[in-house]
């Protein structure tokens, strides 16, 4: 039915809301740990909903529909890794965190290892955020580039000013709630748009199941026959190699998904900031393993409404629905049956997604910015005032920086050539340091004879070693070949180069020891 004036209205008049409510919601702040830590008393189910919508991009919104519109449900094996996972990291890694009442995920490190552990734990955390987060904001004007093609919206800018003006509206926006309320802001912000992204898709999927000329027996019975229910792989007849090198073999999406889930929800501060938040143990156990299966549900709904999509459209190729990619499929429904003013809200529904991964990643570098490298080098007679004015501006120059790096994504996209390789690079940034990060702080767990040398030599090594070895943009320009193994079992192979390499700097000491 296309875009309409009150369309525009309705994104208008959320993004002002968004700003208002923010700032109302976050209250006074007074010191740094109020900025950060929301005071510590943070209830435990905002918690829950803050961690799953900062998980949460626009590209789940328009990539999972047509994960399951191109192929099956078997992406949903990842998803019970990735509860396995949390459940590890609240019984093992939150204890140390909560009962030392830590500020970062890397305090830790400090503790045991010295603070240059710290500082180059957190320095690696801050350069995964900007490359993956610069991306992720490129990535949000995508579908809305999509929509807006699709109804003839901004036909005379082209996709360049398009993407540039919905990266400038979500920064500002986000900047300014962020800015002004901190975590308390981020946190119930991300309650509401994580609200508002499911309203908008639940409002699709009930349109389009009431334009489904049939019930449900026979849309089930079309979904069996093309196989889409399909769920569990059990890798039966491959071989060991084609085994692990498929991520969605079930053993390999558990195992894989678990040991990817520990790096990202133990060790990365953009959550581990969160869980510090509700001030006791407890609170954060519940809001951490429970975000894990709200995090499966959610994912289940978007597959769900690929699947419904697929009955819609009758299983049409792109060619048939004249579309680029198979991402576009969610997009073309929204903008060709959503009726007057609802296909605003779902542009703010990507908005709100948008948003809450931004604010979260805003806030986050701030904090381990702050807290990791400015104050142990500026800030010894800082009082509250200053060391909460420090952070808010920090906040201010992690706007700006992502902003930039969006902006230096989206050109190298639209530009021609090989340059979008290193897009594909920021998105699999991951893969290159969880591995890393995770075999750190499972040394300082597990093994208590390696020290800072070893420490930062194991850290190194693996974070390096994954470069030469990651299959992707980098290393096809570095010696050596890519490990042919599913991308979830990077990060392991990234621990173990860690805790190897540590423990034999340890004993390759005591043996030159003694024969000096």
């Amino acid at each position: 039915m296309g875009f309409t004036l009150l369309d525009g209205i309705v994104i208008v008049v959320y993004l002002v809301a968004v700003a208002v409510f923010g700032i109302w919601s976050a209250g006074t702040q007074k010191s740094s740990t109020d900025y950060f830590l929301g005071g510590r008393n943070m209830p435990w189910w905002a918690i829950l909903f803050s961690v799953v919508a900062t998980e949460t991009s626009t590209l789940t919104f328009i990539s999972i529909p047509a994960v399951a519109y191109g192929s099956n449900m078997m992406f949903l094996q990842l998803t019970f890794g990735y509860i396995l996972g949390r459940i590890i990291v609240a019984i093992w890694f939150l204890p140390a965190y909560v009962k030392g009442e830590m500020t970062t995920a890397y305090q830790f490190l400090e503790q045991r290892f010295g603070s240059g552990m710290r500082k180059a734990a957190s320095s690696t955390f801050i350069v995964t955020r900007l490359l993956a987060d610069g991306v992720r904001l490129f990535a949000t004007a995508i579908p809305l580039a999509i929509i807006f093609r699709f109804a003839g919206v901004f036909d005379a800018w082209g996709d360049g000013a398009i993407y540039l003006l919905a990266i400038s509206v979500i920064s500002v926006i986000t900047l300014i709630y962020t800015f002004l309320g901190g975590i308390k802001a981020v946190i119930w912000m991300d309650v509401v748009q994580m609200g508002v992204y499911l309203g908008g898709a639940l409002f699709a999927l009930v349109l389009m199941l009431g334009k489904i000329p049939f019930g449900f027996t026979e849309i089930f019975a079309t979904l069996n026959e093309t196989d889409k229910l399909a769920m569990i792989n059990w890798g039966g007849g491959l071989t060991f190699q084609e085994f692990i090198a498929d991520p969605y073999v079930f053993w390999v999406s558990l195992f894989g998904g678990a040991i990817f889930s520990i790096a990202s929800h133990g060790t990365d501060q953009l959550i581990v900031q969160r869980l510090l938040a509700t001030g006791d143990l407890k609170s954060s156990q519940k809001a951490l393993v429970w975000s894990g299966f709200v995090a499966s549900a959610q994912f289940a709904f978007f597959l769900f409404i690929g699947l419904m999509l697929f009955v819609f459209y009758g299983g049409a190729d792109l060619i048939e629905l004249n579309l680029r990619t198979t991402d576009e499929i969610f997009a073309k429904f929204i903008v060709d049956h959503m009726p007057v003013g609802m296909a605003g809200l779902i542009i703010a529904s990507l908005f709100a997604a948008a948003m809450s991964s931004l604010s979260s990643s805003l806030n986050a570098l701030a904090s381990s910015t702050t807290y990791d490298l400015l104050k142990p080098m500026y800030g010894q007679k800082w009082d509250q005032a200053k060391e909460l004015w420090v952070s808010r501006i920090t906040t201010i120059g992690w706007g700006f920086i992502l902003t930039g790096s969006a902006f230096l994504f989206t050109w190298l996209q639209l530009s021609e050539g090989d340059q979008p390789a290193v897009v594909e690079l920021g998105l699999g940034i991951a893969s290159y340091t969880y591995g890393g990060l995770l075999g750190i702080f499972l040394l300082g767990r597990m093994f208590t004879k390696p020290d800072k040398t070893d420490a930062m030599i194991g850290f190194f090594t693996g974070l390096i070693s994954l470069l030469f070895m990651v299959e992707g943009a980098l290393q096809q320009f570095l010696p050596g070949e890519g490990l042919t193994i599913a991308w979830p079992l990077y990060t392991l192979v990234g621990a173990v180069i860690v805790i190897a390499v540590a423990n034999a700097s340890y004993y390759l000491k005591r043996v030159l020891s003694r024969e000096s």
